[in-house]
């Protein structure tokens, strides 16, 4: 289960591990975690955010109605990791909007974790300004509306099927084209 990590800087908050393994296919980055994320330790902690209705109603399982655990265990299951494109950040409150001195996690390694690893999904625009760092990787790449409750331009059945579009053929072939669901 990800945990808050400390940092020695006073102030500077940590995120999360990746929830990967070598099975993974495909990588939903977010940005960073929000104060209820960080606070339960684990990924998309706050009651409004969407992402794991949205998930859950793309893959045809209820991940919302899980605990935790098996809600990670699910995703793996169908080939998908979780991580965010921050490490560590200042930030007052949840806004993406707020971060400050951000640092970027050490994608350096990824491709030993996650060896079949070969789309990349960007979950809204803050997570989105990786996109073509991982397209010129040679990774297929997707833009989708962000989860969090504060993207609130697109209803939530428009954002499931973005995501659904997003995620629906996870094998497709096409080298690095990437492929963009409007966030706007």
């Amino acid at each position: 289960m990800p945990r808050r990590r400390s940092d020695t800087k006073r102030g500077r908050l940590r995120g999360f591990p990746p929830v990967i393994d070598a099975g993974v296919e495909t990588l939903i980055l977010g940005s960073f975690p929000s104060e209820a994320s960080l606070a339960a330790g684990q990924y998309y902690a706050h009651p409004r955010n969407q992402f794991w209705h949205i998930l859950g109603q793309v893959l045809g399982e209820p991940l919302a109605e899980l605990p935790y655990e098996a809600r990670l265990a699910r995703e793996r299951a169908h080939r998908i990791g979780i991580w965010d494109v921050i490490d560590a950040c200042e930030r007052e409150g949840s806004a993406d909007s707020a971060i400050r001195n951000a640092r970027a996690n050490d994608f350096g390694h990824l491709r030993r974790l996650a060896p079949k690893l070969t789309r990349v999904i960007f979950n809204g625009g803050r997570a989105a300004t990786f996109e073509a760092r991982f397209r010129a990787a040679g990774f297929i790449t997707e833009v989708v509306p962000s989860s969090s409750p504060a993207h609130a331009s697109r209803t939530l059945a428009e954002k499931i099927s973005l995501w659904r579009r997003a995620l629906a053929d996870r094998r497709r072939a096409g080298g690095a084209r990437a492929h963009h669901a409007s966030t706007r």
